[in-house]
């Protein structure tokens, strides 16, 4: 079978077989990593060289017999000792057979040797081959290095292979060595995947991990793994059994020398072991330091541990080792170790959970605290996988059947967050108290399952109805934590479902708990719902949760993140998000990381970041196919589709927008539907077909209203009030943005205020109230995190000023507009703002800034440094930093050919003098006096 990773080595091999000076070869490396597989590669390139290859291979209960490992060797060659000189054969008798006085001397024997190989090699080249020489007796190996030391220029060669961590006579024989190392790592997870595919993601990572690139382990670790491979373990700290289970031919690569350790040592190793400490120093985790192994000298001399030459700490030499360690200890022993570990680390939290959860075999209601506050913490740092693990073995401990039951729905809980939704089941029904199988956690189970699996909407809307109605109405007290709970499933469903009579119906429900609901749920349920009727006041209480995201659970930064995109300061989050996604995606709640990953997704297309978004899109994707969350699946084929469309690549975005409509509307999940109609009014805005653009729009919500509890209600303002005004409804888009201004959208959110007033001066016929909207809009400080939004404002009026007769003008606000939509890749849209700026004057295919090819976010620095700003003001006008601000002035002066800051302003007013360009770029109201004074 072709070797992975062993390029270099075979090369070696194919020229110490072909070379002709070549004598003898030592390979020497690790167990496991590989030797045989190379030493069976070279046999066979010899065969096919047309050498006669002889093999043996060291045993160890051969290695105290003298010259047994020779005689293996030569046993094949012995009938031609008859050929040889009587000396040589008397010496052959003496050591193989008929022993007549002293034995022969290495010099003797080894001379012996030369003369019955080079005999053997007269008739073709020989290659031997010594497998495992590290169990040679003595004088095998001494006589195999004296005679390799003297086969240059004959056709014999000696190919031996031998262990690293094993001392034996071949240390010495200063004959040429190979070393085979470990699989680099790209290489040790090629073999995986090629040996084992379709190993689940977790557990790939740990045989890598356990494996360290030896080939023998990453082979038949999985193979031990067998039918537990879907088993969702936790991390190893939780259980206290570091590794994965052995198999014999592993176990026996290290057992022999554990066994043959004193107690002690062997007491020492399982304790480091059992603490999980690694191959390396300083190996730590949860911020407390591992167990350090002491008066193991014992074992350092075996090649069990090696000494770190910083600190002179102990290590194991490979995890293999760790982990023979510990299975080939009792369980007696184990608990023994592991309460020894829980008092060493009295001070460190998790560590001691760890032990204690390994260490007790009774319930023990104080073990089972310890282990709930661990879950609690693991929980906040991305472990909720070690949580779920945590919470179950408390509740195996629990002295009585309430704190079982609880800590099981506990479990479920954080199981069904980390996207083990089949373990939440299994959990909710281990529980053995009456009517566990109609809890209210065998109910967050069912929803989670029904919601994210399978869409079902409805079904989950009245399970959860109903176990909250059960709860308020006469079910058992101190189940507030539970009722909060199903109160944020219910919303979550609520707001998938889009439906008013649902959401009324929730409303209604959330009213009647009165103080039993808390503010988060109240904030959820008006932002989540219908920002524009309920979502007036929230934004400052979210902007403020912002600061404080670290301290709070994966789930709750999830659901704020949720309301901020709703209220359309999701940025704020962003930086957290990033931060914390991958590690719950890894171990942690990774249903909450889907989701994570989607408002990152959806923050990167509104900042016009659209490479990144796809991307994001692509992994979010992927990961909802893994965890088998349909539901996440469609959800982000509708984002993509959305990106599709606003790039302008129609095809895709119908595509995606079908698929998700087609899964979606018969299962009720109004939330997609909406998505999906959106995505088509964009793409249709995109290809020019303005009727079904507002076809597509006022599906969603109809001009002059904005529809109850239909979230995409507003945030299609601009799509809709453009697809009318293009198809000749100039009264039903005037409508819209007045219905937009009388709901004061301006006030609930800085995306929602730059499309009303974008709204309002497009369809306003007064051209000074255009001039102001426009003014507003292009000069509102979240102008810049919404850039295509913004991009649209100005087409649209450098459209309306040329349509005025004022093509100079028009000229400043069009270019703008097609740098941006050049910048962002939305190619329809740019084509669309070329042929404006055409027909204002500019000449065809001018850049939009000839004389100096500033970016739009360099011309807006220089605009405003121009204007006297600081930097710091810049940087706070624009959401960036004061270094950021300096590095882009640091390019601008060059580009305008000048070396100061108080020559921008000259700078500027001479671009906007060269014929087809655009006036410079003014924030304030002169820009608007100038547009609003040609249109006049």
């Amino acid at each position: 079978m072709t070797m992975v990773g062993r390029d270099g080595e075979q090369a070696r091999l194919a020229a110490f077989v072909t070379a002709a000076d070549a004598r003898a070869l030592v390979l020497r490396g690790e167990s496991g990593v590989g030797k045989s597989a190379l030493l069976d590669h070279a046999a066979e390139l010899a065969a096919r060289e047309g050498h006669l290859v002889i093999r043996a291979t060291g045993v160890e209960a051969e290695s105290e017999l003298p010259c047994a490992g020779l005689h293996q060797l030569l046993y094949p060659l012995l009938p031609d000792a008859t050929r040889l000189e009587p000396p040589a054969r008397a010496v052959f008798d003496a050591v193989f057979g008929r022993p007549e006085g002293a034995p022969p001397s290495v010099m003797t024997l080894g001379i012996a040797v030369l003369g019955l190989l080079s005999l053997a090699a007269s008739r073709r080249p020989l290659l031997l081959v010594l497998d495992d020489g590290q169990w040679l007796d003595d004088p095998s190996a001494a006589v195999c290095a004296f005679v390799g030391r003297r086969l240059a220029g004959s056709p014999v060669r000696l190919l031996a292979a031998v262990r690293a961590d094993i001392a034996s006579r071949w240390d010495a024989a200063a004959l040429p060595e190979a070393p085979v190392g470990a699989l680099p790592e790209d290489d040790a997870a090629r073999l995986l995947d090629l040996r084992h595919p379709g190993l689940p993601p977790r557990l790939r990572r740990l045989v890598l991990a356990e494996a360290q690139g030896n080939p023998l382990a990453l082979l038949e670790l999985p193979v031990e793994i067998g039918d537990r491979s879907g088993d969702p373990a936790a991390p190893e700290e939780v259980f206290g059994r570091p590794g994965l289970p052995l198999s014999r031919r592993l176990q026996h690569l290290y057992g022999a020398r554990i066994a043959g350790l004193g107690d002690g040592v062997r007491a020492e190793l399982l304790k480091g072991a059992l603490d999980g400490v690694g191959t390396r120093p300083g190996d730590t985790a949860a911020g407390a330091a591992r167990y350090r192994m002491r008066d193991a000298e014992e074992a350092v001399a075996r090649g069990l541990l090696v000494v770190e030459p910083v600190g002179g700490d102990l290590a194991f030499r490979h995890p293999l080792v760790r982990s023979s360690v510990v299975q080939m200890s009792t369980p007696n022993q184990r608990r023994a170790a592991h309460h020894t570990l829980a008092r060493v680390h009295r001070a460190h939290l998790e560590r001691r959970a760890a032990h204690l959860a390994a260490a007790t075999v009774d319930p023990d209601e104080e073990v089972a605290a310890v282990l709930e506050a661990a879950a609690e913490s693991a929980t906040r740092r991305g472990g909720a996988l070690a949580a779920v693990a945590w919470l179950t073995r408390a509740a195996e401990l629990s002295e009585t059947h309430a704190e079982r039951s609880r800590r099981l729905a506990d479990a479920a809980f954080v199981a069904g967050h980390a996207a083990r939704l089949g373990q939440a089941r299994r959990l909710v029904s281990a529980d053995p108290a009456p009517g566990a199988d109609d809890s209210p956690a065998s109910v967050l189970a069912a929803g989670y399952l029904a919601l994210y699996q399978h869409g079902e909407v409805r079904s989950a809307l009245r399970q959860i109805t109903a176990a909250i109605e059960r709860l308020h109405d006469g079910g058992p007290r101190g189940h507030d934590e539970v009722l909060g709970r199903l109160v944020t499933l219910l919303l979550a469903v609520s707001q998938y479902a889009a439906d008013r009579a649902v959401w009324e119906r929730t409303r209604q429900l959330l009213a009647s708990l009165g103080d039993l609901a808390d503010e988060r749920s109240r904030l959820y349920g008006d932002t989540w719902s219908d920002v524009v009727r309920h979502g007036a006041g929230w934004s400052g209480p979210v902007e403020r949760a912002a600061a404080h995201l670290r301290d709070r659970e994966p789930w709750d930064v999830s659901r704020l993140g949720v309301s901020a995109y709703h209220l359309d300061v999701l940025g704020l989050f962003r930086p957290h998000l990033e931060q914390v996604a991958a590690r719950e995606l890894e171990t942690g709640a990774a249903s909450s990381g889907m989701i994570m990953l989607h408002l990152i997704m959806l923050d990167q297309t509104a900042a016009g970041e659209w490479d990144a978004a796809e991307r994001t899109g692509g992994r979010a994707l992927a990961l909802a196919a893994e965890h088998g969350h349909e539901l996440f699946a469609q959800q982000t084929r509708g984002y993509l589709a959305q990106l599709a469309a606003l790039r302008g690549q129609v095809d895709r975005a119908d595509a995606l927008r079908a698929e998700v409509d087609a899964w979606a509307r018969p299962r009720g999940v109004g939330f997609l539907t909406q998505l999906a109609d959106s995505a088509g009014a964009t793409a249709a805005l995109s290809a020019g077909d303005y009727e079904a653009a507002y076809a597509y729009a006022t599906g969603i919500t109809p001009a002059g209203a904005f529809r109850p509890y239909v979230y995409q209600a507003s945030r299609t303002l601009l799509d809709l009030v453009e697809a009318a005004l293009h198809t000749g409804r100039v009264e039903q888009a005037r409508a819209h943005a007045l219905a937009a201004r009388d709901a004061r959208l301006a006030d609930l959110s800085p995306r929602l205020a730059l499309l009303t007033h974008g709204a309002l001066a497009m369809t306003a016929d007064d051209m000074t109230e255009a001039a102001e909207m426009f003014e507003r809009a292009e000069s509102h400080p979240a102008g810049a995190r919404f850039p295509f939004e913004l991009a649209r404002i100005r087409l649209a009026h450098g459209v309306r000023v040329r349509h005025a007769r004022d093509a100079g003008a028009a000229r400043r606000p069009l270019a703008r507009a097609a740098e941006e939509f050049e910048r962002l890749g939305a190619t329809a849209w740019a084509e669309r703002a070329r042929l404006a700026l055409r027909a204002a004057g500019a000449p065809s295919g001018a850049p939009a800034h000839p004389s100096a090819p500033l970016t739009w976010q360099e011309l807006r620095i220089a605009d405003l440094a121009a204007g006297g700003l600081t930097n710091k003001e810049i940087g706070r006008r624009m959401g960036l930093s004061p270094r950021t601000v300096s590095a882009h002035l640091y390019r601008v002066f060059p580009k305008l050919g000048i070396t100061s800051r108080a020559a921008l302003r000259d700078a500027l007013n001479r671009m906007g003098e060269l014929p087809g360009s655009p006036p410079r770029v003014d924030s304030g109201r002169q820009a608007i006096r100038h547009a609003d004074g040609g249109a006049r």
